[in-house]
């Protein structure tokens, strides 16, 4: 038993095996809360209290919820960069309309000019 300055008795944190933290984890994919009873038998089984089972679950979905946020945005960061990814295609496929359309005879040079760069083989 650990003791604190004043002589209280000290939390210590509890080291759960891996055979603990294995039949945890098998019961957190199944169901992310434990109702009393199931808590009970599996803190029973492992030789858990079951307040040590509880704080587990709570912890455990606290890493999930933040786990599965960063994957949501992380999705939507791909997803927001395709969207830009096809408007910019989109944007060229109509500047590309501009040069397949049959030029206006009053267009001025400068446009012809600037329509021919921007096709120039290589450029």
């Amino acid at each position: 038993i650990l003791l604190d300055k004043d002589g209280k008795r000290k939390h210590t944190r509890p080291t759960f095996s891996g055979q603990q933290i294995f039949a945890l984890e098998k019961t957190f994919e199944q169901t992310k809360y434990l109702a009393g009873p199931e808590r009970a038998r599996l803190a029973y089984s492992l030789g858990m209290t079951e307040s040590q089972v509880k704080v587990w679950f709570q912890n455990r979905r606290t890493k999930w919820r933040k786990k599965h946020a960063a994957e949501m945005a992380t999705a939507k960061k791909k997803q927001d960069s395709e969207t830009e990814r096809l408007k910019g295609a989109s944007e060229n496929e109509e500047e590309d309309d501009d040069y397949n359309k049959p030029l206006d005879p009053n267009s001025d040079d400068e446009k012809i000019t600037q329509l021919l760069k921007k096709h120039k083989p290589g450029g």
